[in-house]
């Protein structure tokens, strides 16, 4: 197989999976519980976290105009529930 000829950019891949969140409404905002682990609150403001089920994570970023406004310390652990949008570039 020439995998020269398949092989798609990485900005094609992104621009077709933004086109797929983008076409369906139930994936540009979503309200979703789980469990903080590998909590980062970074020197720039940003909060970065992994956000856990018994079966599955995602990876999350809260960004620094979002992260002044929480009204509790985050830690691995915590049970949330959190708001989110697609953001692709």
């Amino acid at each position: 197989m020439n995998y020269e000829a398949v092989a798609v950019s990485v900005s094609d891949l992104n621009q077709y999976i933004k086109d797929k969140i983008a076409g369906d409404e139930a994936l540009n905002v979503v309200v979703v519980k789980g469990e903080i682990s590998n909590f980062k609150a970074h020197y720039t403001g940003h909060f970065y976290f992994t956000l856990k089920d018994d079966k599955s994570l995602i990876k999350c970023i809260m960004f620094k105009s979002y992260a002044e406004k929480v009204k509790f310390k985050p830690k691995d652990g915590m049970k949330i529930i959190v708001f989110g949008r697609s953001f692709c570039i």
